[in-house]
């Protein structure tokens, strides 16, 4: 087509110079442009898509424009005839009256509610519990408003199960974590920490720090702990860790022993392991960022004393602003304390300090 279209303006450019007949206007020649962009669109644009309007515009010009030139359409003449059945079929559609029962927006909060934070209730089940408290609703309408807000029946709203972090904040009485850092010291040297975190207490455990961390070093490390803990152990049932190779079935043997459950996060998920890993960026942040190790023994005193700070002195929002191991009743703040003098702890020479009142 656009071969044709060249050669008719050429020859019509011709027989223009010879006198033959008129030569091609502006508008054959933007015609022709036109009609080379549409080909090439068409080669290009396997399925444009059309807005409404485009539509209506498209259909209305194949009334006034003969059938046989309908190909100049990006579509073809059967989409543009289904496009006029779509448009008679809305036109007869009629609305609905308005008198359906609409539910109260607050019943509708209420059961999206029961269904999130209830992953594994029935139909039935949101609706007794909503009449528990007063608000009537069927369980079709139930159905009706998880389906509109993309939520399926019970089994399939429970069906991928708690996430870890759920997982963690359920059993935080009785979960560990445990992991890795590392440190490079002035020499370049990279030495490994490993520590240990109660998730409820949020009190943390250095378990050891050493160049050469080994399957038999790290599994001695967690004899020691266990040791350390004594009849505490038996609080905990399940202690998180990553999948490093440094944890060994030996590792895993000690805290069998102890009727401690491993769980191993999923592979390169280190956010399952959030509260280990929150606390190796709260130790960076606040203290390995601002000293400059020099050797092993140096990082050990460095961190020892930020541990003590951290499970002794440092407030957390995750524990609404209480301490790990907080003091005996009788030094905490009250009203026997009130007017005492403030008097301020130096922490690793003034880079942390803690406030308490004069004995």
């Amino acid at each position: 087509m656009v071969g044709r279209t060249l050669g008719f303006l050429i020859l019509r450019r011709v027989l223009g110079v010879l006198g033959l007949g008129p030569a091609p206007d502006q508008k054959d020649v933007e015609i022709a442009g036109l009609r080379h962009q549409l080909a090439v669109l068409k080669r290009q644009v396997t399925r444009p898509r059309f807005a409404p309007t485009d539509r209506l515009i498209l259909a209305t010009l194949s009334q006034v424009l003969p059938r046989n030139r309908w190909p100049v359409f990006l579509v073809t003449p059967a989409t543009l005839l289904r496009w006029h059945r779509q448009l008679i079929v809305r036109h007869w559609t009629y609305p609905h009256s308005g008198n359906r029962r609409t539910l109260p927006e607050e019943t509708v909060d209420l059961v999206l509610r029961l269904a999130g934070e209830n992953p594994r209730w029935g139909y039935q089940r949101i609706v007794g519990e909503a009449r528990k408290i007063g608000v009537r609703v069927s369980a079709s309408s139930v159905r009706s408003i998880l389906r509109r807000n993309g939520l399926g029946p019970a089994p399939t709203r429970s069906a991928k199960g708690p996430s870890w972090v759920e997982f963690l904040k359920a059993q935080a009485a009785g979960t560990l974590a445990i992991d890795f850092f590392t440190v490079d010291t002035l020499a370049l040297t990279r030495v490994y920490v490993l520590f240990l975190i109660e998730v409820k207490t949020r009190r943390v455990h250095l378990l050891g720090i050493t160049q050469h961390p080994t399957g038999l070093w790290v599994s001695q490390a967690a004899r020691n702990l266990l040791m350390d803990l004594g009849d505490q152990a038996d609080r905990f049932r399940f202690l998180v860790r990553d999948r490093d190779t440094k944890f060994t079935a030996s590792f895993d043997a000690v805290f069998a022993d102890a009727r401690i459950e491993v769980l191993r996060i999923p592979p390169q998920a280190p956010r399952a392991n959030a509260y280990a890993e929150r606390w190796v960026r709260t130790v960076r942040s606040e203290c390995l960022d601002w000293i400059l190790t020099w050797n092993e023994n140096h990082l050990r005193k460095v961190l020892g004393s930020y541990v003590g700070h951290y499970n002794g002195g440092r407030p957390h929002r995750g524990l609404n602003l209480d301490i790990p191991t907080p003091p005996p009743a009788n030094d905490q703040d009250g009203d026997t304390n009130h007017g005492r003098a403030i008097e301020r702890t130096d922490i690793l020479g003034g880079l942390i300090h803690e406030y308490h009142r004069a004995a």
